[in-house]
This record gives structure tokens, C-alpha cells and sequence, in this order.
């Protein structure tokens, strides 16, 4: 991993702060950076707060030197801090040139080679379009690095791959072949566990109790 740089911010911007703490955009003499602090998450929380930290943390460190995901900086118990991607958000962006999924076909690809599933692509937050127009993938809090990719990591990167056909459907519908609208017709077994069971739960504690919205939190996931 890097040395730690010195990113004491001058004028830190807070681009979001909810129960698993605050995420703030930072300046350094290196330039921006993103830093996610779990310090203040809600006390019953604050374990899961520091598990996600841990889990962005390794899997940035597997995939260090990929364009199109953030360096790992930092990271302590209680915080974590990465570069800066310029670029905006997919729901803002509305990529409608089909080379920008191929490139985050490749990219999903490179993810997977390594051994690690992003898990949370179904929100269009955490891909960019950056500025020259290709892809970057972010927020890896869920992610999972496996020592090896056996059935359950295939079950999972399949996932993955569903979830950017989505978008692919979205922004360019007419580029989408037979064998991906195949695997769009066919989610697995464990998606649709998660649709009858975990998806009501996860959005009763989201939407009701967090009040947080499918397209919140685009401004941390930068």
C-alpha cells in the first residue's frame, strides 16, 4: 500500500452523513481525495460501519493499479481514504455510446480476475462517466475478495454482470445481444431469494426508517 499522505483538508466538503458515519471530499497537496470516517456512526452500528471500511479497504487493495477504480490511500480502524474520480455518476452522465459498456464489461472482467465482486451495481451511483468518457466503478463497501473463484463467487460475479446488462439496457437497449437479454430474462437462484426476502427489509430500513432514496448517496460515490 501507499504511505499515508498527508490529507489534512482545508475545507473538507461533507457529501454525506448518515448512521454509518460521514463521507467528505478533502484537498491535499496531492489533490482530492475521498475519506470515509465511521467515528461518529450510531454506537449499534458502528461495528457494521468498520466492517465495510475493512471490506472497501482490501478490495482496493487487490485491485490497485486498474484505471477506473480509486486508489486506496489510507486506512485505519475507523477510516478510510481514496482518490478522487473525476466524473459524474451514470444517472447523470446517460452514457449512450455502447463503447463506454464495453469498457465496463472489460473492466467488470479485470474485477473478477482478481478475485473480487463488487456486489452492489445495481445502483447506477456506483458507476462513473468520467471525464474522457469511460467507465469507473466505485463504493466497495460490499464488496467481496475470495481467495479462489469457486461456485458461489461465479453465482455472484454473474450478478454483477446482470446488474450492468441493466444499465446497458437503460441508456443503449438496441446494442444488447440474445445471450445478454438471456442472462437479463434469468436472474439466479439467489437474486430472486433477495427480491422475496431481503429486498423488503433492505427497503422498509432504507427508504422508511433512513429515509434514503434508490439514487441517494450519488455525491459520495465519487
Amino acid at each position: 500500500m501507499r504511505e499515508r499522505i498527508n490529507l489534512q483538508a482545508s475545507r473538507p466538503r461533507l457529501l454525506k452523513k448518515d448512521v454509518f458515519g460521514r463521507t467528505d471530499l478533502i484537498e491535499s497537496a496531492d489533490g482530492l481525495a475521498v475519506r470515509r470516517d465511521a467515528t461518529n456512526a450510531a454506537f449499534p452500528l458502528r461495528w457494521v460501519a468498520r466492517r465495510l471500511l475493512a471490506r472497501e479497504a482490501r478490495a482496493l487493495l487487490v485491485l490497485e493499479g486498474l484505471d477506473g477504480v480509486p486508489a486506496l490511500i489510507s486506512v485505519q480502524d475507523n477510516a478510510l481514504e481514496r482518490q478522487y474520480i473525476d466524473g459524474k455518476p451514470m444517472q447523470e452522465g446517460q452514457p449512450r455510446d455502447i463503447h463506454y459498456f464495453h469498457a465496463a464489461a472489460k473492466l467488470l472482467r479485470q474485477l473478477h480476475r482478481r478475485c473480487v465482486v463488487h456486489n452492489d451495481l445495481a445502483k447506477e451511483p456506483n458507476f462513473l462517466l468520467t471525464a474522457d468518457e469511460m467507465p469507473a466503478i466505485i463504493d466497495y463497501q460490499l464488496s467481496w475478495f475470495a481467495s479462489r473463484r469457486g461456485p458461489l463467487f461465479r453465482l455472484l460475479a454473474r450478478e454483477d454482470i446482470r446488474h450492468l446488462l441493466k444499465h446497458k439496457r437503460t441508456y443503449c437497449p438496441t446494442y444488447l445481444t440474445e445471450r445478454e437479454k438471456r442472462i437479463l430474462d434469468n436472474p439466479s437462484w439467489l437474486a430472486k431469494l433477495w427480491m422475496r426476502t431481503g429486498k423488503p427489509l433492505y427497503l422498509f430500513v432504507t427508504r422508511r426508517l433512513l429515509r434514503w432514496k434508490d439514487r441517494e448517496g450519488a455525491g459520495d460515490r465519487v
